[in-house]
């Protein structure tokens, strides 16, 4: 009961010392003396100057299972907070349309491979007619130029030569027709299967089922949300600290997070993120005081293999304090030792 009237005291007094709006220097230190009293008195330790303080509450990062294409929903496996592995099966479409699609491209493929088969016999057929063309017409030029033959034999056998290599030609070119027209026919089998793969909705990463968004046999749009989900491995919670604070934090660096549900455990963290530009807009002319009353937006990520073991206590929106150290060489004092359920 001291520590939680201790957390909610320190909060108490932090939200009066950033509400201020322009106080004076006097006023600022004064305000900071009673503070490091107030903290001393509660924990019999005096606050580390190297410590910054700000409330914040746990937030995780939320993911929307939607469906890639319009359709009917005809199974859904989705169950509220219930926690599920990536993969996990979640909901199935109606694919009755795309199965018949698919069934019809198939036969395409079929058929144009049979195209393929019958091109190439046809170029098998091509080939030879060309060698008995060419063999005539060496015959009848030979006999031509011994003077058995006539010349109007050689030049038939001469356009038959040519009529054999064009054939030849143009059989080449419908196999090229036939095997471009078995590729396409094979895309088009991928592209439904791919839409009927698509259909099948799955848990991109284990996490926890927030919300049920559709029931069995709802008939949803392309892109419509089927359920969101948590993702457990990225919990974090987003405070506020002072300039000359976030100017000396880097990512990475030790925190604390203590909730106000559980304020015996500590839970340790790390900065993950500072925010490069203040969140209130200085004015044109900025004294020391104004300066130091800017305040900058900082994450603080609990570590995934830790959340892997409370997982089942992590619950968003909790409210509580972060503790950052603008100094890494600072020990963290005894009250903020990392400490979690056994």
């Amino acid at each position: 009961m001291i520590k939680t009237h201790k957390h909610l005291l320190v909060t108490a007094m932090l939200a009066v010392a950033l509400a201020q709006p322009s106080a004076a220097a006097e006023n600022d230190k004064a305000l900071k003396s009673r503070f490091e009293a107030l903290w001393s008195r509660l924990s019999g330790q005096k606050i580390s100057p190297d410590i910054a303080t700000s409330n914040g509450r746990i937030e995780a990062q939320q993911i929307l299972v939607s469906a890639k294409l319009a359709g009917r929903v005809a199974e859904i496996f989705v169950e509220e907070g219930k926690s599920v592995d990536a993969g996990t099966v979640l909901a199935r479409m109606d694919t009755a349309d795309l199965n018949a699609e698919l069934a019809g491209d198939k036969a395409k493929v079929r058929q144009s491979m049979t195209n393929e088969v019958e091109a190439d016999a046809t170029i098998a057929q091509r080939q030879s007619e060309l060698v008995l063309a060419r063999q005539e017409y060496e015959r009848a030029k030979a006999l031509s130029e011994k003077g058995s033959g006539t010349l109007q034999q050689r030049d038939t056998r001469e356009s038959q030569l040519r009529v054999a290599e064009a054939a030849l030609k143009s059989a080449i070119a419908s196999r090229a027709d036939a095997a471009a027209a078995s590729e396409a026919a094979q895309a088009e089998v991928a592209r439904i299967q791919s839409q009927i793969d698509d259909s099948v909705l799955k848990a991109p990463t284990r996490g926890r089922i927030e919300y049920k968004l559709v029931q069995k046999g709802e008939v949803v749009s392309a892109g419509a949300p089927i359920a969101t989900m948590l993702d457990l491995t990225d919990v974090t919670m987003t405070i506020f600290v002072p300039a000359k604070a976030a100017g000396q934090l880097a990512i990475g660096d030790d925190a604390r997070i203590i909730l106000d549900p559980i304020p015996q455990y500590v839970i340790p963290a790390t900065v993950s993120f500072v925010a490069s530009e203040a969140q209130f807009t200085p004015k044109t002319v900025e004294t020391a005081d104004e300066r130091e009353k800017l305040m900058f937006r900082v994450k603080l990520k609990i570590a995934p293999e830790l959340l892997k073991d409370y997982e089942s206590r992590i619950k968003t929106g909790i409210r509580g304090i972060g503790y950052v150290r603008t100094n890494p060489a600072t020990v963290w004092p005894g009250e903020l030792q990392a400490k979690l359920p056994q």
